[in-house]
């Protein structure tokens, strides 16, 4: 099947995962494959494989992607499956979670990601969930759109109130474009869409992404083996901080930490990739191990 989503610095996951043949690998956010494909050929462990993703575009097409080789496909969010997986006690000698938006999500116009072309407020990653971009614009009120924005698409104050405010004079608001349009008119020039980082603050709140990472790491060591490895990719400094705290903070404890880093500055993409994959760019990665 043609590949659909360009997995990010996957030669850096690869050296530092360091797959062997036989081991188990949980994918936490599988999407279409990319990174799971390279791994799964160097385990061929398909069984002792479990893949996860909250989209169900993405599982219906590793359902089909996987027809001979069957790995266990999950579908929802990576805290959900993290906790099942606990309580069932499963382990694993490996674990991926990328907490990007999959390439599919962005470029698929009707999803509601992205504002390069015109399509009704949606950003859900599962569509099945009552929550989506249209009722944040449209319904919640002006102070709560100012906080989402001060606090996630890290706006200063001042500016995340003017925001919520032209937002909520110019409902009903039903589109990408719409908003989008809205928010640049509202904003001085900058080299970037200055509605980028307002589109990025209403899609994590309509999937809980900061949250549903919160919740989710602490189970991390749970799901290693001794000896296990945990890859982790980022996007941005909200996420990358959340990482990077509880990978200090579990291997700072002496004889009672469960984690020893294993990248003691996060990894990036080097420049070929970048040109290759610009969706790279901002993309971190860090790596710990189970004691």
């Amino acid at each position: 099947m043609n590949e659909v989503h360009i997995p990010v610095l996957l030669s850096s996951v690869l050296e530092y995962l360091q797959p062997q043949g036989g081991e188990t690998y949980l994918d936490l956010t599988a999407g279409y494959g990319g990174h799971a494909d390279k791994i799964l050929e160097v385990t061929r462990n398909y069984n002792g494989a479990v893949l996860n993703d909250r989209d169900q575009n993405a599982i219906d097409f590793l359902s089909a992607k996987y027809q001979e080789v069957k790995p266990n496909l999950m579908h929802d969010d990576f805290y959900s499956t993290a906790l099942r997986l606990v309580e069932s006690g499963n382990s694993f000698d490996m674990i991926l979670a990328d907490f990007g938006v999959s390439s599919p999500q962005l470029d698929i116009t009707e999803r509601g990601f992205s504002f390069a072309k015109e399509a009704r407020l949606d950003m859900r990653m599962d569509e099945s969930q009552d929550l989506d971009a249209w009722t944040i614009v449209n319904k919640w009120s002006e102070r709560k759109l100012a906080e989402i924005f001060e606090k996630y698409a890290e706006e200063r104050r001042g500016r995340a109130e003017l925001l919520a405010r032209e937002i909520c004079t110019h409902r009903p608001i039903n589109t990408t474009t719409e908003l989008a349009d809205l928010i640049k008119l509202k904003s001085p020039y900058s080299h970037t869409h200055p509605a980028t980082r307002i589109f990025q603050a209403i899609r994590i709140v309509v999937n809980d992404e900061l949250g549903i990472i919160e919740r989710t790491l602490p189970l991390i060591p749970k799901l290693l083996k001794p000896g296990g490895r945990v890859a982790i990719i980022s996007f941005h400094s909200l996420e990358d901080r959340l990482v990077k705290e509880f990978f200090k903070d579990e291997s700072s404890k002496g004889i009672e930490s469960s984690l020893r880093i294993i990248t003691k500055k996060p990894i990036v993409a080097d420049e070929s990739e970048n040109v290759n994959n610009p969706r790279a760019r901002s993309a971190k990665l860090r790596v710990a191990e189970k004691i």
